[in-house]
């Protein structure tokens, strides 16, 4: 960070930037949601295409269960013994490729779930008693479906606005996002 000449401390215009570019990534991470692109609630289906040609899929979220419980016996059971204060919450999406192409992804990455004060946790690949959770990899030909359950690690204290869902583990420009209630 620039530093003032007479002083030495971190100059005001570079922390005035700093605070901008912070409230910035909140706005970028929330814009979805105020401008309603590609909304849905649980149990709505959204077409999301991704990066390659062919790659489509609708993508429905199911059911919410929150919180969690670790599938007993699992390293993730013990983790979130020790973890301090955090919870589980786990998403179900029903995934039909309805395109074109071979779908090949990771579904957990392509999972974000947002709360209300702007924190995005990404999906991870921890079984629940909620119910299976997807492999770390599906292959879904056109026409092809997959269901399963997508887990996130969140402090105890968070407040889960809204899920999202991009193809490309993520990456893709198309996303998908869910209201939570």
């Amino acid at each position: 960070m620039p530093r003032s000449r007479e002083t030495g401390r971190p100059d005001r215009a570079a922390r005035r930037c700093g605070r901008l570019r912070g409230a910035l990534v909140v706005l970028a991470l929330l814009a979805p949601a105020l401008l309603g692109a590609a909304p849905g609630g649980s149990g709505e289906t959204i077409s999301l295409a991704g990066n390659e040609p062919g790659q489509r899929l609708d993508v429905t979220l199911t059911q919410v269960v929150d919180p969690a419980s670790p599938t007993p016996g699992t390293p993730a059971e013990a983790e979130a013994d020790t973890d301090g204060p955090d919870r589980l919450l786990a998403v179900r999406f029903r995934l039909e490729n309805s395109g074109t192409a071979v779908y090949r992804d990771s579904p957990a990455p392509a999972a974000h779930l947002l709360d209300t004060t702007g924190r995005r946790f990404t999906g991870l690949n921890v079984p629940t008693t909620a119910g299976a959770s997807f492999p770390d990899t599906i292959t879904l030909d056109p026409g092809g479906t997959a269901e399963g359950f997508v887990t996130f690690r969140l402090p105890e204290d968070a407040d889960p606005a809204a899920v999202q869902f991009a193809l490309n583990a993520g990456l893709a420009d198309d996303v998908g996002q869910w209201s939570l209630p």
